[in-house]
């Protein structure tokens, strides 16, 4: 495997990360807040001396490192199918918008544009989330195949809870990108699935050890 497995496995976790959170959200109407702002927070790192840098420390990942930590290990049910499905389409639809470099420009312009917003007020304020919101509908969504989030029909029917989901899935596509961008592919997801899980189960506890400390 090209590049550091463990660059590997923190972009994968940054993805994980994002769409446990639009799960969440999708579920109960709420999620992690320090976990929230971590997935956008990246979509500004254009320019990071690192992998872990895009994420911030370590711990700020251990959400998507447990989560991706578990699905390597055993899927066990119906809400972890829904991660996973959320997680694969869109490294799908990276590699559709890998070919339309255009439209990679138009989000990296208008991610630009938003940083202003969230260098004053914050990765959570609502006018950033749904200026990143429309920057998903107005691109991402226009492929044929469209993420179908499913969840409590009450809170995805709130427009605020609308928003943060799209925004959360540019972030899943920023971190679909670095996977790619540190040499991640999707067959290494069956051919070096034990290397991932042994990897993805150390940084884990790591990321919980430097909490505890």
């Amino acid at each position: 495997m090209s590049q550091s497995l463990d660059d590997q496995i923190i972009a994968l976790a940054g993805l994980f990360q994002a769409v446990t959170q639009v799960q969440q959200i999708a579920h109960q109407g709420r999620c992690d807040a320090g976990s929230f702002d971590t997935c956008i927070a990246s979509l500004f790192a254009t320019d990071p001396p690192s992998t872990r840098a895009v994420y911030g420390e370590l711990r700020d990942l251990r959400e998507g490192l447990s989560t991706l930590r578990d699905l390597l290990q055993q899927q066990r049910g119906q809400q972890d199918m829904e991660i996973l499905r959320y997680a694969l389409n869109l490294i799908h639809l990276e590699s559709r918008l890998r070919r339309k470099p255009e439209m990679l420009d138009i989000i990296g312009s208008r991610i630009d544009q938003a940083r202003h917003t969230a260098d004053h007020f914050g990765y959570s304020h609502i006018n950033l989330i749904n200026n990143l919101a429309s920057i998903y509908t107005d691109t991402v969504s226009t492929f044929r195949l469209r993420i179908q989030v499913t969840g409590s029909p009450a809170e995805l029917q709130r427009e605020e809870n609308a928003a943060r989901v799209r925004a959360l899935l540019l972030a899943g596509i920023r971190s679909a990108v670095l996977w790619r961008q540190v040499g991640g592919r999707r067959w290494h997801l069956l051919l070096f699935r034990k290397k991932m899980t042994e990897t993805a189960k150390r940084l884990a506890e790591k990321a919980n050890q430097s909490v505890l400390h």
